[in-house]
């Protein structure tokens, strides 16, 4: 096997590894789950409360146009600062390692969860409100940039090869359960008290809520061990000094063509997540609730494509599940806003399912995917910077354009712009090579780190 060096040659091999622990799949994947359930609660209502409140409670003085596209941009800015979460934590989750890079993460996405369900708002302190709003939500970026590429490690590098696809997507399985719950909390809040009280206090309360999840997760992850594929990497090789420079010298085309096959993943899961909230209620006139009560729904799909999406990775090919998702959102961007716009209950309903059943089955890959692309030696790194630069283009710029352009532009004119997306995705993944059989540790004789 091939020597992996870093800064000054090789780090001393960490006898603290040397052996390397083995954990139960069934635990392990419940630990994933269940760690992205709480993460992803946390920063899956701020889409929420961004679509219907915070426009009034933050940025009154916009008006209602204009506040709602500033809203979206705060929920897209943690997008943007997810790309320094995967740096941060990818450093130390490739130095120290995947358990307690994850207990980190934890602990501040649901510190600044919590301080926004507490934070004042406009009316009350001025312009210090928004300032403190977009400092805590940089917070929730930078945490959930660190936490996806943790997770999704956790059960891959635990899992065995011909099954890797099927346990790897409890990562984004729990993203999907996440937005449920988000959508569940608003919907009992908002059927349990008038409008004005909810756009008063009520929208804290899952914020708030938040304090009892992040305990429970904390408490569940402190219970597992170290990867055996990052424990023997250690043992035999040491650590890298600097695993963002090697990510990028060695493997910088498959942090970006990774990114890039999951963009519509990202661009449809996050217009049926976010922006169809607000264009529900806004555009479409339907109630708060119905709004809630399809998201619910579309999410169950999105929950289900995503176990399917797994299992077909595993029986078909990472790459396959893949081009139908990317060659499925051409036709569908195109078709989605006018099926909305028959404004029947029904039609949003269908649009939702559709929307998840496409960013579904991507999701469902892309833990098992972005695994197999990388080095051990900072493999947490380069799947979190790919993972991120897609969250960025796909899941942050859609929902800001979306509220930018449909109001003036039309709708269709924004379906172009979503087609666009399916389009390059699409391309990205014929770039890519087929990773279902490789062998986690055979990634490591395949590349040969630089000096860091």
């Amino acid at each position: 096997m091939t020597t992996a060096h870093s800064a000054g040659g090789p780090t001393a091999p960490s006898s603290g590894l040397a052996t390397p622990p083995k954990n139960k799949m069934s635990k392990v994947a419940f630990a994933s789950f269940m760690g992205t359930v709480i993460e992803f609660y946390d920063f899956g209502i701020y889409g929420t409360a961004a679509a219907l409140v915070f426009a009034k409670a933050f940025f009154p003085a916009l008006g209602d146009t204009a506040g709602t596209v500033v809203s979206f941009a705060t929920l897209g800015i943690a997008f943007a600062a997810r790309p320094l979460g995967a740096v941060l934590f990818g450093h130390w989750g490739d130095r120290l390692g995947r358990k307690r890079t994850l207990i980190a993460t934890m602990t501040l996405m649901g510190t600044a969860t919590v301080l926004i369900g507490l934070l004042p708002t406009a009316a009350s302190i001025g312009v210090a409100a928004p300032i403190i709003l977009i400092f805590l939500r940089i917070c929730q970026g930078i945490a959930a940039g660190g936490e996806w590429a943790g997770a999704a490690l956790f059960t891959s590098e635990n899992a065995p090869p011909g099954r890797r696809g099927f346990w790897a997507m409890f990562t984004n399985l729990g993203g999907a359960v996440a937005n449920m719950l988000a959508l569940t909390t608003f919907l009992i809040t908002g059927v349990l008290m008038s409008d004005e009280a909810f756009a008063s206090w009520g929208w804290r309360v899952p914020f708030l809520i938040s304090v009892v999840l992040v305990a429970v997760g904390l408490y569940i992850r402190l219970k597992i061990e170290e990867t055996p594929v990052f424990a023997t990497e250690v043992a035999q090789h040491g650590r890298s000094h600097l695993p963002v420079k090697e990510a990028l010298v060695n493997q910088w085309q498959g942090i970006l063509l990774g990114a890039g096959a999951l963009l519509t993943a990202f661009a449809f899961g996050y217009i049926g997540i976010a922006y169809l909230t607000n264009y529900g209620t806004a555009t479409l006139d339907f109630s708060g609730t119905q709004v809630f009560a399809s998201g619910i729904f579309g999410n169950l799909v999105n929950g289900l494509c995503i176990i399917s999406g797994g299992i077909l990775a595993d029986r078909i090919g990472r790459k396959r599940v893949l081009l139908f998702v990317n060659a499925a959102g051409i036709p569908w961007a195109l078709l989605l806003f006018p099926v909305l716009d028959t404004k029947s209950s029904v039609a949003f309903f269908f649009g939702q399912a559709v929307t998840f059943v496409i960013a579904g089955h991507g999701f469902g890959v892309a833990g098992s995917f972005l695994s197999e692309l990388f080095h051990t030696r900072y493999r947490y790194t380069a799947a979190g910077l790919a993972y991120a630069f897609a969250a960025i283009l796909g899941g942050g710029v859609p929902p800001l354009l979306a509220a930018a352009i449909i109001p003036s532009a039309g709708a269709f004119t924004f379906g172009l712009v979503l087609m666009g997306y399916a389009v390059v995705a699409l391309l990205c993944t014929f770039a890519v090579h087929e990773t279902r059989n490789r062998d986690l540790k055979e990634i490591d004789r395949e590349v040969h780190p630089v000096a860091a």
